[in-house]
């Protein structure tokens, strides 16, 4: 049995959440949260959002125990990206991309 957890359009580029999703891949649960807590990045902060979310739904939807779970997969996909315009020399405009995420994380038993 599979627990999942997503967190869509997310504010922040894929691959800078995705140096903190290979820290935890394959770990148990309480290991990842350590992992994530004292991790100084951004997207370790939005990431444990999302493993507690996958917790919370092993528990509450599947019945499964929360000290048996580990990290099965977990994946970083690119959002849509927000085009923003910044005014250069001599009326020319350069874009600015602000890039989202969508953030999986699914658990298992082992």
């Amino acid at each position: 049995m599979e627990a999942k957890a997503v967190a869509r359009f997310v504010r922040i580029a894929p691959r800078k959440v995705r140096i903190v999703t290979d820290l935890i891949r394959g770990k148990d649960v309480d290991e990842a949260l350590a992992i994530l807590r004292f991790t100084p990045k951004r997207g370790a902060r939005l990431l444990e959002k999302v493993l507690r979310s996958a917790i919370a739904n092993a528990q509450n939807n599947y019945d499964m125990d929360p000290g048996a779970l580990y990290v099965k997969r977990v994946y970083v996909d690119e959002g849509p990206t927000l085009k923003r315009y910044r005014p250069r020399r001599m009326g020319m405009a350069y874009p600015i991309l602000k890039r989202t995420s969508h953030i999986s994380v699914v658990l298992a038993e082992r």
